[in-house]
């Protein structure tokens, strides 16, 4: 077990090396003896995890959205939207999230198949959004995959202007003003005018999901503890 945690905890510290690397450097100019500086490991347990560069760029490419999932609510749009606030608030926070966020926008990254967050994007967008209508949420006109694409390229653009012009700082109000621009076309007015759409969301929802989390590993260790005995009798 503990042989498997350290080649855990030596996959994550290369990925966010890459990740580092590739956000300050982008994919061309990257190299595996950069990463292997920053990482602290050798070419033998870098090659043993990733076989190349691609293979260390796809890593952090699925590495910006393994928590796409945000908590259930009962109006879907409002779950939307948090799911849209919580990215924002991680490509503040989070190396991996941003890192992932340039691979997928950086057109010189020849070789490199960046259509994968978008498209999860899109489909994390299609599903909430077909939810959404079949609750009567939505508007009649509104068709879930145009929508879904909408919001994902809209958020390209924005987070790129907010990259440029402020390293992100004003990320999160960008996208709440781009959600309250957008909304009002595709919501029925009764739920539009229940939703939070604050830029302090995405935070708020992290520290859920980080709360949750907290507790779900208390109680694991609780009943690991509790099943102690009865292993040792």
């Amino acid at each position: 077990m503990a042989k498997q945690e350290r080649a855990i905890r030596t996959r994550h510290s290369i990925l966010m090396a890459a990740a580092r690397v590739f956000e300050e450097r982008g994919y061309q100019a990257a190299t595996i003896n950069e990463i292997l500086a920053v990482a602290g490991v050798t070419k033998g347990a870098l090659y043993f995890h990733f076989q190349s560069k691609e293979d260390l760029a796809e890593g952090v490419l699925a590495g910006q959205d393994q928590h796409l999932a945000v908590p259930s609510r009962a109006c879907k749009v409002q779950e939307l939207v948090d799911a849209v606030l919580l990215h924002a608030y991680r490509l503040q926070t989070d190396p991996m999230v941003r890192a992932g966020v340039r691979l997928t926008l950086d057109q010189r990254a020849q070789g490199l198949d960046r259509s994968g967050p978008f498209l999860r994007w899109r489909d994390v967008g299609i599903d909430l959004l077909e939810r959404a209508r079949a609750q009567g949420e939505l508007l009649p006109h509104v068709t879930p995959a145009e929508t879904a694409g909408v919001m994902v390229g809209s958020f390209a653009g924005i987070q790129a202007m907010s990259q440029a012009l402020t390293d992100y700082q004003d990320l999160t109000q960008r996208v709440s003003e781009l959600m309250c621009h957008l909304l009002p076309s595709i919501t029925m007015p009764s739920v539009l005018t229940a939703l939070d759409l604050t830029p302090e969301r995405g935070e708020k929802v992290c520290n859920e999901l980080l709360e949750r989390q907290r507790l779900a590993e208390t109680a694991s260790e609780e009943q690991d503890t509790a099943q102690e005995p009865a292993a040792l009798g």
